[in-house]
């Protein structure tokens, strides 16, 4: 096997790799992509509960 057809095939193979590595994280991208649901409008401002720190 000549060195230029080794080259290639080893350019070849790291295409593929990467090629494959690409589909799959784009593919978990979008199965795992969750819909933007906008911030509400605060209405009216409330007042955090006032607890101590060792409440339970």
């Amino acid at each position: 096997m000549s060195l230029t057809m080794i080259i290639l095939m080893l350019i070849g193979g790291w295409l593929a790799v990467a090629a494959a590595m690409l589909w799959g994280v784009l593919r978990i991208t979008r199965r795992h992509h969750h819909a933007y649901i906008p911030p509400s409008a605060p209405g009216k401002a409330e007042k955090p509960a006032r607890h101590h720190a060792t409440a339970h």
